[in-house]
């Protein structure tokens, strides 16, 4: 009987630990999905929560997965400082934009190019929370707007200024007629 006591003990303390050690993983946060224009920069945000301190130990990868489903491509990494890419695609196109103090373990991508249309997975570890959950952002890059989406803007932001100031100068030119129109009666109203 007392080894069926130990035995069940052993179990609910395991139990209890399990539940710990999964509470005591880091979370990261991202954008499930970023859209941008061809030739521009995105910065990629990722957020981290953990429920130890930021220690010496953080560390944080960036990967990179194209749409054709390649290998993955290493981006970024952090380990008490930033280190940028050696080689690949985004060698001089990627910089580090985060603060560890705020729990912000974001990136820019410079000069997008339809190649870079993926996914973007951020890992983070935080001694002694080295395991949790890892942030995918998929990034679509889009074409930049061509001339009549541009000018269907243009067009549309011009005649709504030129309503509104229509609108206003008919309400000058009313206020001013009845303001006539009561100084008239008063003279009238004078003159008799």
């Amino acid at each position: 009987m007392r080894g069926r006591t130990w035995l069940g003990a052993a179990l609910v303390l395991g139990a209890q630990l399990r539940a710990l050690w999964l509470a005591a993983a880091v979370e990261v946060h991202t954008a499930k999905e970023v859209v941008a224009v061809n030739g521009t920069n995105q910065r990629l945000k990722c957020t981290f929560s953990s429920s130890s301190p930021v220690s010496q130990q953080l560390s944080v990868s960036w990967n990179f997965q194209p749409e054709d489903l390649s290998s993955h491509e290493p981006v970024f990494y952090y380990l008490k400082e930033p280190y940028k890419p050696p080689s690949g695609r985004f060698k001089e196109r990627v910089t580090w934009d985060g603060n560890i103090e705020r729990n912000d373990v974001s990136i820019i991508i410079w000069n997008l190019q339809p190649s870079d249309n993926g996914t973007f997975t951020c890992q983070v570890t935080n001694w002694p929370d080295v395991y949790g959950t890892i942030g995918e952002v998929r990034l679509r890059v889009v074409q930049k707007v061509n001339f009549s989406e541009i000018h269907f803007l243009a067009v549309a932001i011009g005649s709504a200024s030129v309503l509104m100031i229509i609108v206003v100068t008919a309400a000058i030119i009313c206020r001013q007629r009845r303001r006539r129109a009561r100084d008239k009666r008063l003279e009238v109203a004078d003159t008799e």
